[in-house]
């Protein structure tokens, strides 16, 4: 009975002997490329040569394989870096946008109060000086509300104006609060005229933000585009020479005007005394008709 032959098996046995073949042929070729160096040198650099010229190609190759991958890498790895940096830059750019609008916004309440301040130290009859905190928009009746009440001396009837021009007047005043009727409302009729040239004429609210504005004169329309339109004094209530509105429209017999202290870009206002109180006293109080 056959026994099994110990050690390699046939096929590790054929590698081995190839590689000793290999082995034997890489010193044969040494040995003789070093004979050849020594005995013709002009062979040898042409044999040189000719091995140069086989494996350039194959060098060439491999070289641009791993010059492809490590450029693969290096885009993504660039790639990768740029979008982090441009995330991190829009980022910052809005924190920036977001700091500018801060800084304009505390800009212009510091140039409004300061305006305000400047008028109320100009104005005698000052009363008191408050922020407007809330103004309506969508509806017909147009209202702000302004952070001073009748702790501060506020009373109904009184003129509201602001650095830029008229607001309105109070017609509803709590111990810390006023509702202020503005120039824009159907109800609140000025007396006025053109500060170009001094034509009386009627400023009342449309209910839509602007102001409607009639000559007394009926038969021709004396407005330009552009018109400052100013109080008159007429009635006792506002003092004269306080801007109301500037003209951006032309009717048949009248203009439209954009009021000039508009609450939704105005933060402060004053309020004052009637032009002339006795008038406005006069106006308020109860006649024979309201008597119990």
């Amino acid at each position: 009975m056959a026994t099994a032959r110990p050690g390699w098996s046939r096929r590790a046995q054929y590698g081995l002997f190839f590689s000793f073949l290999a082995v034997i042929a890489g010193i044969i070729v040494g040995v003789v490329l070093l004979a050849l160096s020594l005995v013709a040198p002009a062979q040898f650099d042409r044999v040189r040569g000719m091995a140069l010229d086989v494996t350039g190609p194959v060098a060439t190759a491999l070289h641009e394989v791993t010059a492809t991958v490590s450029g693969v890498f290096t885009g993504a790895g660039n790639y990768w870096d740029a979008a982090s940096q441009n995330a991190e830059l829009k980022h910052e750019r809005k924190a920036m946008l977001q700091r500018m609008v801060e800084a304009k916004a505390i800009f212009q309440e510091n140039r409004q109060l300061k305006a305000t301040l400047q008028l109320r130290e100009r104005e005698r009859a000052t009363i008191a000086t408050g922020r407007i905190v809330g103004s309506s928009f969508n509806s017909p009746r147009r209202f702000a509300i302004l952070s001073v009440g009748t702790s501060d001396g506020v009373r109904i009837g009184m003129p509201v104006r602001s650095a830029d021009g008229l607001v309105g007047r109070i017609i509803d005043s709590g111990t810390l609060a006023s509702r202020v009727l503005l120039v824009s409302d159907r109800s609140n009729i000025v007396p006025a005229r053109l500060l170009r040239n001094g034509i009386p004429v009627i400023a009342q609210g449309r209910g839509d933000g602007t102001i409607d504005v009639r000559p007394l004169e009926v038969g021709r329309n004396p407005f330009k585009r552009g018109d400052i339109i100013i109080t008159s004094g007429t009635g006792g209530l506002y003092p004269p020479l306080v801007p109301i509105g500037r003209v951006v429209k032309l009717d048949d017999d009248g203009a439209v005007a954009m009021p000039l202290a508009d609450p939704a870009t105005t933060s402060f206002a004053i309020v004052e005394t009637p032009f002339e109180p006795t008038a406005v006293a006069a106006e308020n109080a109860p006649t024979a008709a309201d008597a119990p």
